[in-house]
């Protein structure tokens, strides 16, 4: 249900194959999903992940699939580092619900959160232009062909330095920091 763009005939998974009842309390008080869809969600998942854990070269074929015009590797890499929430190589089912989540039905603060977390390439807070850069270029070569964009934004390079031409007033000395509201 959930990933079959994979395009895999996997059997249910065996122990972890049942969300258990904790987790699924705590993804209804952090998610904006009911008990319901978290369900719904989970046994699809576990459906095309069987161990649990969605791993990096399922993930990249996904994005292939949805951008054949292009390579979606680089990009579907960067996005999956900020699925990859504990950093340790997969995507489990909470963390996947977690950011489908922010990215479906969050507030505009929780997706520019996740967004900042997405160009902060090195984590430091901060978005340089070469960071932005790298991120642009992804999505330039993710697209491909199929995107045809005006002189000023034809390169990463013109399309960064565009945004940071309009974010003067928020930026200082070429990077955007994250500001916490609260």
């Amino acid at each position: 249900m959930v990933l079959n763009v994979l395009g895999k005939n996997r059997l249910m998974g065996k122990s972890g194959s049942k969300l258990d009842s904790a987790i699924l309390k705590d993804l209804q008080t952090n998610t904006h999903f009911s008990s319901k869809e978290i369900s719904q969600w989970h046994r699809g998942f576990m459906k095309d992940c069987p161990d649990g854990s969605l791993h990096q070269h399922e993930f990249l074929s996904i994005y292939q699939q949805f951008f054949p015009f292009g390579d979606a590797t680089k990009f579907a890499t960067f996005v999956f580092k900020v699925f990859d929430d504990n950093q340790d190589g997969l995507i489990e089912f909470t963390e996947f619900i977690k950011a489908l989540s922010v990215t479906s039905r969050g507030t505009v603060e929780d997706k520019l959160e996740w967004a900042f977390k997405l160009y902060d390439l090195d984590k430091d807070g901060y978005i340089t232009e070469e960071e932005m850069t790298d991120v642009v270029d992804a999505i330039y070569k993710m697209v491909g062909t199929m995107v045809t964009y005006p002189e000023d934004e034809s390169t990463p390079e013109k399309m960064v330095s565009k945004i940071f031409k309009k974010m003067d007033k928020v930026c200082f000395e070429g990077t955007m920091q994250r500001a916490y509201v609260g």
